[in-house]
């Protein structure tokens, strides 16, 4: 019996699994730290040696995020714009994403080398531009400033383009002979056969929009216009921190993409896989 248990355990992938664990321990520290820290006093947050496990949990946290910040109005901004970015994507780059991939058309190649060349350029280059956009349109302290930009990227575009060029063409042939325009094969064939890549889409977009810093806090400063995370951004005082409250907003803000990532993980994978079988 120990002779059978010895043949079967590799030495290569017990190596593997140890350093595996001890990254996902490295990984998921700082977001027990934010846990624990959130039902901590203020005191028991600034402690020196630091205290792990508080002696009692401050639940009352939670509720003085509601009452030092307006919240609810961060998170009904943050679902807006994150919704209204995620449907764009989706539309617009599977629209793009289709012509590049199923289309003939003059300068195709070029266009799209020109398109996948912004991906090469730091998001940073782009902010003092979109913000004289955003000036001369008059859309400061608006949501639309954070949705228009957001609502298609070259990202998008690529990644769906790579999973069209994967599907066979044999079903477009088909739908061809059937009398079926590109609109129809775009509507009714390659987006059903595109769902794992329009979940991954979905995915990165729901990410960057809920996770999105520098852009609301350079467009937006009033309070009413902006999002969870620039909304938080303002519990970190001069001289003073609340990191307890500070925390409990965080772990508030946190746990919709936890969920989303438990139960979307099996098509994150499958998308991202898929949408890189074929060139």
């Amino acid at each position: 019996m120990s002779s059978k248990t010895k043949k079967r355990i590799n030495p290569n992938k017990l190596v593997i699994h140890i350093i595996l664990l001890v990254g996902a321990v490295i990984m998921i520290a700082p977001f027990l730290w934010m846990v624990l820290t959130s039902v901590k006093t203020f005191g028991e947050s600034t402690q020196v040696p630091p205290v792990i496990i508080p002696k009692s949990l401050q639940w009352e946290n939670f509720s003085k995020v509601f009452t030092t910040l307006p919240f609810a109005m961060f998170y009904w901004n943050t679902i807006i714009t994150t919704i209204c970015k995620t449907v764009g994507q989706l539309m617009f780059c599977s629209l793009a994403a289709y012509a590049f991939a199923r289309i003939k058309f003059p300068g195709q190649n070029v266009l799209f080398i020109l398109i996948i060349s912004v991906l090469m350029v730091p998001n940073q280059a782009y902010i003092i531009p979109q913000y004289l956009i955003m000036v001369k349109l008059e859309w400061l302290n608006t949501l639309t400033a954070l949705i228009v930009p957001g609502v298609t990227s070259a990202f998008g575009t690529f990644l769906l383009r790579q999973f069209f060029m994967s599907l066979p063409k044999d079903l477009e042939d088909a739908a061809k002979i059937d009398g079926c325009n590109h609109f129809r094969i775009y509507w009714r064939i390659m987006l059903p056969l595109a769902k794992p890549g329009l979940i991954a889409l979905a995915i990165f977009t729901i990410l960057w929009s809920w996770n999105d810093l520098m852009w609301p806090l350079i467009v937006n400063s009033s309070p009413s216009k902006m999002p969870l995370s620039a909304g938080l951004a303002s519990l970190q005082g001069q001289y003073i921190t609340e990191f307890p409250v500070l925390m409990a907003g965080a772990l508030l803000a946190t746990w919709p993409m936890i969920l989303m990532f438990i139960f979307l993980q099996k098509y994150f994978v499958e998308g991202i896989a898929l949408s890189g079988t074929k060139g």
